[in-house]
C-alpha cells in the first residue's frame, strides 16, 4: 500500500512539473516512440513511401541519443504524433526541434508542421492543411533559408523576411516563438536570428494604412532639385567657336602632286577651345519640394484581429517532406509555452553533445578521405614512370658517386 501511494505521489509530482513548465508535447525519441507516432500511408499506392530509421546517425555526440532519420532516396516521408488539444490564446507558443542533414543536403526540406483539429494520421500528406510550418529548406545556391509559414483563415502566408539556415552536416536546433502581443522570434542553436511582428512580417491582414487613391500631385509642385542659373549668361561669340580646326602641324607631303592628287588640304582636328553646346550652370532650386508622394490614410479594408496569433485547436506535430537524398535526422521535438524551458532543453541535448559530435564528424571525414585514397585504381603508366624515375635517380646517384671518387682520387694524387 505504501509503495502504491509512493507511486501516485511521484506521478503527481511529475504531472505538476510538466504543467508548471507548460510542456504540451516533448519527444526525445527513446524506446517506445513508435507508439506515439503514426507513419502515414501517403504515397503508399505509388510505392514512394520512405522508411524511417531509429538511429543516432553516422556521427554523434552520444550514441544513446537517437532520433528518426530518412533512409531511402527519392521518397516521400510523412509521420505525425498527437498531443492533447491546445490553444495558445493568452500564452506564448514555442515550437522547437533539432535536425541534422548527414547526406550533405543539396535540395530538400528539414521542416516540421503543427496541425489543428482532427486529421486522419494514416492519410497525413502534402495536401493536409496545417497551422504552422517551420524549419530549414535547402535547394541549390538560391534557397538556403528558414521557412516560417503561418495559416490564417485557411490561407498559408510565408514570412517576408529572409532567415538563412545552417547548411553543414551537424545537428542544429530551430526554435519558433510566438507571443500573445503578436511578436515572434526565430532562434537557431539558442541564438535569435530574426524577430518582429505578425503585422509587419506576414501579409496576414490588409495594411493599416494605404496611399490615398484620391490624392493628386499639385500642379505647382516642383520636383526639380536643380535648375539652370538665371544669372549665368552665354559668352559672346560662344556659338562661333568651331568643333574642329585645321591641324596647324600638318604639312603637305613632299611627293604630293596637285595635278595627279588634286589640291592638298590640311586635315582637321578637334578644337581644344570647343566645349560643346552652351548650358547655364546648375544651382539649387529654391522652390524644390522633393519627390511628391501620395499621403497615407487609414485603410478602410483594414480590420484588426486581436486573436491574430491564436491557434485554438493545435493537436498534432508532423514531418512531411520529399527527399532526393535521404539522411535527415529529427530529434528533440518540443511544443510548450515556456521559452526558458526550450532553451534549457537545447542546452541539455544539442549543446551538451555538439563538441563530441563535431569531433566524430571530423573523424568520419578523415576516414572517408583515407578510404577514397585507398580505393583509387592503380595507374600502370604512373608505375612505369615511377620506375623510370627511380632508375634515372639511381644512375644519377652512381654518376655522382663516381664524380666524388674521381675528385677524391685526384686530390690524393696531388
Amino acid at each position: 500500500m505504501a509503495s502504491h501511494f509512493l507511486t501516485l505521489a511521484i506521478a503527481l509530482s511529475l504531472s505538476i512539473a510538466v504543467a508548471s513548465a507548460g510542456v504540451i508535447f516533448e519527444e526525445r525519441f527513446q524506446d517506445g516512440w513508435e507508439n506515439r507516432w503514426v507513419k502515414s500511408d501517403w504515397k503508399k499506392d505509388e510505392n514512394m513511401v520512405g522508411e524511417w530509421n531509429f538511429t543516432s546517425g553516422k556521427w554523434n555526440g552520444d550514441p544513446n541519443d537517437k532520433g528518426i532519420q530518412t533512409s531511402e532516396d527519392y521518397r516521400f516521408y510523412a509521420i505525425s504524433a498527437e498531443f492533447p488539444e491546445f490553444s495558445n490564446k493568452d500564452k506564448t507558443l514555442v515550437f522547437q526541434f533539432s535536425v541534422k542533414h548527414e547526406q550533405k543536403l543539396d535540395c530538400g526540406g528539414g521542416y516540421m508542421k503543427l496541425l489543428s483539429g482532427d486529421i486522419d494520421q494514416k492519410k497525413f500528406g502534402g495536401d493536409t492543411p496545417y497551422s504552422i510550418m517551420f524549419g530549414p529548406d535547402i535547394c541549390g545556391y538560391s534557397t538556403k533559408k528558414v521557412h516560417a509559414i503561418l495559416n490564417y483563415k485557411d490561407t498559408n502566408h510565408l514570412i517576408k523576411k529572409e532567415v538563412p539556415c545552417e547548411t553543414d552536416q551537424l545537428t542544429h536546433v530551430y526554435t519558433f516563438i510566438l507571443r500573445p502581443d503578436a511578436t515572434y522570434s526565430i532562434l537557431i542553436d539558442n541564438e535569435e536570428k530574426q524577430k518582429g511582428s505578425l503585422y509587419k512580417d506576414w501579409d496576414l491582414l490588409p495594411a493599416k494604412k494605404i496611399k490615398d487613391p484620391e490624392a493628386k500631385k499639385p500642379e505647382d509642385w516642383d520636383e526639380n532639385e536643380y535648375i539652370p542659373d538665371p544669372e549665368d549668361k552665354k559668352p559672346e561669340g560662344y556659338d562661333d567657336i568651331p568643333k574642329e580646326i585645321t591641324d596647324p602641324d600638318a604639312k603637305k607631303p613632299e611627293d604630293w602632286d596637285d595635278e595627279e592628287d588634286g589640291e592638298w588640304t590640311a586635315p582637321t582636328i578637334p578644337n581644344p577651345e570647343y566645349n560643346g553646346p552652351w548650358e547655364a550652370k546648375k544651382i539649387k532650386n529654391p522652390n524644390y519640394k522633393g519627390k511628391w508622394k501620395a499621403p497615407m490614410i487609414e485603410n478602410p479594408d483594414f480590420k484588426d484581429d486581436p486573436d491574430l496569433y491564436v491557434y485554438p485547436s493545435l493537436k498534432y506535430v508532423g514531418v512531411e517532406l520529399w527527399q532526393v537524398k535521404s539522411g535527415t535526422l529529427f530529434d528533440n521535438v518540443l511544443v510548450c509555452d515556456d521559452p526558458e524551458y526550450a532553451k534549457n532543453l537545447a542546452e541539455e541535448t544539442w549543446a551538451k553533445h555538439k563538441e563530441a559530435e563535431k569531433a566524430a564528424f571530423d573523424e568520419a571525414e578523415k576516414n572517408k578521405v583515407e578510404e577514397e585514397v585507398k580505393d583509387e585504381p592503380v595507374d600502370s603508366d604512373a608505375e612505369d614512370d615511377d620506375a623510370e624515375d627511380e632508375e634515372t635517380a639511381h644512375e644519377a646517384l652512381q654518376c655522382s658517386e663516381n664524380d666524388v671518387s674521381s675528385i677524391s682520387g685526384h686530390q690524393s694524387a696531388e
